[in-house]
């Protein structure tokens, strides 16, 4: 295995190559010079989506929501302070499935919240409901990726 990561801007979306030693120091991005992690999930649309999932070289958590939706708000804070615990082993990101609805489609998601779990550009796991803490959405992660 290699010692270096592609991992994709969240500010740009430009595929950056990293050390795997220096992901966690904060790297910056080459391109905008933005952080690469920011600790928040990012907000994906269906074109970020597939640069996101396809060219990550580590594994993507995507909450699948819906701002009318009441579990998806209460999961919502949980979920961003999870992206802290998670990054920057983890891309933490969200699809708003109003917004993007083909994604919802393509994925067949069915219930919301629901969160996918993606790595080498295809969904390893799947987690259909809300999660309230933070600590439990990280273990469900990490207990996917043993």
């Amino acid at each position: 295995m290699s010692d270096t990561r592609h991992i994709v801007c969240p500010h740009c979306h430009t595929t950056n190559r990293v050390q795997v030693a220096d992901l966690g120091h904060a790297p910056d991005c080459g391109k905008c010079h933005q952080p690469l992690f920011t600790a928040h999930p990012l907000e994906l649309d269906e074109a970020s989506f597939e640069r996101h999932i396809s060219r990550n070289e580590i594994p993507v958590l995507v909450d699948f929501w819906a701002p009318w939706c009441g579990p998806c708000r209460m999961m919502a804070p949980a979920y961003e302070q999870a992206a802290g615990q998670l990054e920057p082993q983890v891309r933490v990101a969200k699809v708003n499935t109003e917004a993007a609805q083909n994604l919802a489609a393509r994925f067949n998601i069915r219930s919301i919240p629901t969160l996918a779990l993606f790595v080498g550009g295809r969904e390893v796991a799947r987690q259909p409901g809300a999660m309230t803490s933070p600590a439990q959405i990280a273990a469900w992660v990490r207990s996917q990726l043993r």
